[in-house]
């Protein structure tokens, strides 16, 4: 306290003279118009100056969520966007009458944060901060705004791990936007900006920079996502089918807020699918021939019936069975001189 009091005495010159020249001013602008709009005038340019400079800073900071935002409404249009086309797909199928009825909502986004990234690895995975307890499921769909990211791979209960597009065990259908040639987009290793659209008919025309797109032949991304251009030929291409150098849209080295697709139809889809593969294997046990003597052999032996012969195999020689021959009738002894006995 001692210091203070010194400090205020030793520098009372300067403190005094602060105050007179704060009265002064006053004392200037008071009672002054045109002093006054002076001083309203610089004081606007200094304190915007000011103003600029604090929202430079804040708004940095804030950049984390003002993406968040930006994210979710690209995520409500999107929604929008899949509703349209399926209305605009009803309209096409479906009569006069039926079509005030509201499209079907099959697809929701939940929101995510990617916490780790790998572009460098054989094998990439991507893991997000959402989990099952935020509705997170495997064989979902991971885009962001520039288009497909990957597929959920293994879900805990508050993050889940991704499958990334730069994995070449990960194979996603897609097509030639306006057209109706599909083919298998597959990682080839090589760059993270390029991949290759394989198994495609060889007659197809296209050119250098149409948009691949998803296909919507599986639950897990709706139809039109974006997913690259055509870069050109790749090499590999065989008789009947072409492959394509296909540059990704999405860009995996800045990889931050990712949107996890969600599908009401899924589990329906897949139970479908699960039935026509099952129908699909009775139909191959009753076609194949092969398949039964395998379960003729499971009968008894009392009951199982001889093998065919088969015409182009020689039949085994087997040994001749000699009939059994009648026993001689034995003839009594003769008996007093030989007459027959009666």
């Amino acid at each position: 306290m001692n210091n203070l009091l010194n400090f205020f005495v030793k520098h009372s010159a300067w403190f005094i003279f602060a105050i007179y020249v704060i009265l002064s001013l006053v004392l200037l602008f008071k009672d002054n118009p045109y002093q006054q709009s002076v001083y309203l005038t610089s004081a606007n340019s200094v304190s915007a100056a000011v103003y600029r400079a604090l929202n430079n800073v804040t708004s940095y900071f804030h950049l984390r969520d003002i993406n968040e935002s930006l994210q979710e409404r690209n995520a409500a249009l999107e929604t929008e966007l899949i509703e349209l086309r399926n209305m605009m797909n009803n309209m096409a199928l479906q009569s006069p009458d039926s079509l005030r009825q509201p499209a079907l909502k099959q697809y929701s986004f939940v929101m995510a944060q990617v916490i780790s990234n790998s572009i460098a690895q054989p094998n990439n995975y991507i893991t997000i901060n959402r989990g099952g307890l935020d509705g997170i499921k495997p064989e979902m769909g991971v885009i962001d705004q520039n288009g497909v990211v990957g597929i959920v791979n293994v879900v805990g209960p508050h993050a889940a791990r991704v499958i990334s597009l730069l994995n070449p065990h990960m194979r996603l259908s897609c097509k030639l936007k306006g057209s109706g040639f599909f083919g298998s987009l597959v990682w080839d290793g090589k760059s993270p900006q390029l991949a290759v659209l394989e198994e495609l008919p060889k007659h197809i025309t296209f050119n250098k920079g149409d948009t691949i797109v998803t296909s919507g032949y599986s639950a897990v991304f709706p139809e039109g996502i974006i997913v690259g251009t055509v870069e050109g030929l790749a090499r590999g291409m065989s008789d009947s089918f072409v492959s394509l150098r296909i540059r990704l849209t999405t860009n995996f080295s800045q990889l931050s807020s990712v949107r996890v697709i969600t599908n009401s139809m899924k589990d329906q889809i897949d139970a479908l699918r699960r039935a026509e593969q099952g129908i699909d294997t009775a139909a191959n046990i009753e076609t194949r021939p092969e398949i039964k003597p395998e379960i003729v052999d499971v009968l008894p032996e009392d009951t199982k019936p001889a093998k065919p012969i088969k015409h182009d195999e020689p039949a085994k020689k087997t040994q001749p069975v000699m009939p059994e021959q009648p026993m001689q009738p034995v003839e009594p002894e003769n008996q007093g001189g030989g007459e027959d006995q009666p």
